[in-house]
C-alpha cells in the first residue's frame, strides 16, 4: 500500500501521509512518494492541495529515526517548486519535520486536540530547515518552540498566527475542504503570482536556501541539455540544446 495517497476531487488534491501504524512517521520511502505527489499536483489540473495524515492520532510523528529522510527534498517550495495553494489539515500530533512541512504550506486548519512539538534539541538531530519558521510566527515564540521548551497547542498556534482555524476533529476535513473550494474558484494565475511574490518576500534560512540550490542544480544534472552537453564534448561536435 502506498505510504502517500493522492486523491483528486473536483480540482482539489487531497494528499495523505499514509503510515497510520507508524503515526505517519516520515521515512525515506514516504519522502520520495510525497515529492512525487507534489510534482503530480504541480503538473495537474488540480488547483488546490490539502495535506493531512491518515488516522486520528497523528498528522505525523516526525522523522522516522530508523531511516531519517532529507526533509528538504519533499518540502513544498524547497525541494519541489509548487506555486499553487497548499492547505495543511493537522489532525493530530505534529512532530519535528512534520511541523516543517506545515510551515511551508500556505494555510492551516488544525484539530482542537492536535499539537505541534519540536524535540530535536532533546534528541540531538536537526537539519535546520525549521529555522524559517521565524518568518511565520513571532521570534521569541518561535525560539521557545524550536528550543523544545514548550509544545504548541492548537489554540496557541492560532493565537500566534501559525494556524488559520481551529475546529473539532470531526470538522477538520470539511473545514479544509471549504477553504479549498473557495480557493479553487478564484483566479489561479493571481493565486500563483501572490504565492511566488510572498516566497520572494520571506527571508530564507541557510538550509532552505541550500535545499533550493540543490533542487535547481540536480534538475540541471538530470536535464537533456546536460546530457547533450557532455555527449557533444566527448564526440567533439556542436551541442544541440533544447532548454529542457
Amino acid at each position: 500500500m502506498s505510504v502517500v495517497t493522492y486523491e483528486s476531487k473536483n480540482e482539489i488534491a487531497i494528499i495523505t501521509l499514509n503510515r497510520p501504524d507508524k503515526l505517519n512517521a516520515l521515512s525515506v520511502e514516504l519522502g520520495d512518494e510525497l515529492r512525487l505527489a507534489w510534482l503530480k499536483f504541480q503538473a495537474s489540473d488540480d488547483k488546490v492541495a490539502i495535506l493531512t495524515g491518515a488516522g486520528d492520532r497523528a498528522f505525523s510523528a516526525g522523522a522516522d529515526l530508523s531511516e531519517p529522510p532529507d526533509i528538504w527534498k519533499f518540502a513544498p517550495s524547497v525541494g519541489v517548486d509548487v506555486d499553487k495553494p497548499i492547505i495543511a489539515a493537522v489532525n493530530g500530533v505534529c512532530v519535528g519535520g512534520a511541523a516543517v512541512l506545515v510551515q511551508f504550506c500556505d494555510l492551516c486548519v488544525m484539530s482542537d486536540t492536535a499539537k505541534f512539538t519540536y524535540p530535536e534539541a532533546k534528541i540531538g538531530i536537526s537539519g535546520g530547515l525549521i529555522t524559517s519558521i521565524v518568518e511565520r510566527m513571532p521570534h521569541k515564540i518561535a525560539m521557545e518552540f524550536m528550543f523544545g521548551l514548550k509544545d504548541m497547542t492548537a489554540d496557541r498556534a492560532y493565537e500566534v498566527g501559525f494556524v488559520n482555524k481551529v475546529v473539532p476533529q470531526d470538522q477538520l476535513m470539511s473545514s479544509a475542504m471549504e477553504m479549498a473550494e473557495q480557493l479553487r474558484d478564484m483566479a489561479p494565475m493571481v493565486l500563483s503570482m501572490i504565492k511566488r511574490f510572498v516566497d520572494r518576500t520571506l527571508d530564507k534560512g541557510p538550509t532552505e536556501l541550500a535545499g533550493i540550490a540543490r533542487r535547481e542544480s540536480e534538475a540541471l544534472r538530470e536535464s537533456h541539455d546536460f546530457k547533450e552537453g557532455v555527449a557533444s564534448f566527448r564526440e567533439k561536435r556542436k551541442a544541440e540544446f533544447k532548454n529542457r
